[in-house]
């Protein structure tokens, strides 16, 4: 397939873009331990946005790999996860913000380091929500690409330092027209104390046209409900 578009992602970066459905977007890991925080949203309805509680409780899951899909507060499906090496993605720890990186990692600012200074998730955001037209009132959940976060009986959550090996993959397919923004900053609970320096590579390329033998669609019952939901609107338009 023609590789329609890539970057890489640095560590510290960010990127927005509005991106068309039917593309595969992968993200590759360029070495051990990176995490890619992501927030996804309807281009044409920008308070259509991906729901994590919806997306979780209606895939009876607690983390996300292939065959999953990334549902909205409308019920319909934003993108699907078509190819996964790592098989858990991070979805409840959130991203860092100013005063979780100061505390972690030490203070610094853009006037005395520039480039060199360490960002949070939380700035990240909001600067490209603001370039789309949106605010900090529009801040939503995020998935954590890459990384794992496990429970033990009592609920605490740990961080899987392990988990992502050099050149993980994980691909998505966009099944609605969205606008992606990704930040490439530390999982809040990643206990080391040095600030990742993980670039991630991004890919968009076409993909294959959907039918009712795929296997995002028929991952669980209520995958394909929300498939006929998002082909219901665009057959309308």
């Amino acid at each position: 397939m023609t590789k329609i578009f890539s970057k890489t992602i640095v560590p510290g970066g960010k990127w927005s873009g509005k991106i068309g459905k039917g593309k595969l977007i992968r993200f590759t890991a360029l070495e051990a331990g990176a995490n890619l925080s992501l927030m996804m949203y309807h281009v044409h309805d920008l308070s259509e946005r991906y729901n994590m509680p919806d997306t979780l409780k209606a895939q009876h899951t607690f983390h996300l790999t292939k065959g999953n899909v990334l549902m909205s507060d409308n019920g319909r499906v934003l993108a699907s996860i078509t190819s996964d090496s790592l098989g858990w993605h991070d979805t409840v720890s959130g991203y860092t913000t100013r005063e979780g990186t100061d505390e972690k990692y030490g203070k610094t600012s853009y006037q005395e380091l520039r480039n060199d200074w360490l960002r949070s998730g939380e700035e990240n955001f909001a600067m490209e929500l603001v370039r789309n037209g949106l605010s900090l009132r529009d801040m939503a959940p995020v998935v954590n690409l890459f990384s794992k976060v496990k429970t033990d009986d009592k609920g605490n959550l740990t961080y899987c330092l392990d988990h992502c090996k050099k050149n993980d993959t994980v691909t998505l397919r966009t099944e609605m027209d969205i606008l992606l923004i990704v930040s490439n900053t530390p999982n809040p609970l990643d206990p080391r104390t040095n600030y990742p320096s993980v670039p991630v590579a991004m890919e968009m390329l076409p993909a294959e046209p959907v039918d009712l033998n795929d296997y995002c669609v028929n991952y669980r019952p209520e995958n394909r409900r929300a498939f006929e939901n998002t082909w219901e609107y665009y057959a309308l338009l």
